[in-house]
């Protein structure tokens, strides 16, 4: 049975703030499968949970990974928040076929709040608040801030 060719172009603007990474992503990426257009603002003040120690050396680790046969062709990471937010959704999309694709493109990924947003309020998710972690965690801001991003404030 073939997909229908029109997809419902809604669009959600999403307000990172104080929530966690990963429920918000999957949230996020789940939306973009249906066909939303999704903005996500204040990607630097969403939350990691875990020591600061521990996230910092698990993102450096990631960093360290590379081809060597032909730097060209390695992995390339991303350092700013907004970059790494990004990545994290496109984790929980099914990269390789054009569903996940087409997706992926339909979610916009922004530090802080752009004016076109600014009268508009963002949307938080129920169930991703960080108020509910009992475990330290660490802003995405502050993950970049650590592995070689510059964050603009």
């Amino acid at each position: 049975m073939k997909k229908p060719e029109s997809l419902p172009q809604s669009e959600e603007i999403v307000d990172a703030s104080n929530l966690i990474l990963g429920r918000m992503a999957s949230y996020v990426a789940k939306k973009a499968l249906e066909g939303n257009r999704i903005v996500v603002l204040n990607a630097e003040r969403a939350v990691i949970s875990g020591t600061k120690e521990r996230v910092v050396a698990r993102a450096k680790q990631k960093l360290k990974t590379r081809t060597l046969g032909n730097l060209e062709k390695s992995p390339t990471h991303p350092r700013k928040p907004d970059g790494y937010v990004r990545r994290v959704i496109r984790g929980m999309l099914p990269w390789k076929k054009p569903s996940g694709k087409q997706a992926f493109h339909r979610v916009k990924v922004y530090i802080g709040t752009p004016d076109e947003y600014r009268d508009r309020p963002g949307k938080t998710i129920e169930g991703a608040e960080s108020s509910k972690l009992r475990v330290p965690y660490i802003t995405v801001a502050r993950l970049s801030e650590e592995i070689g991003g510059f964050v603009s404030e």
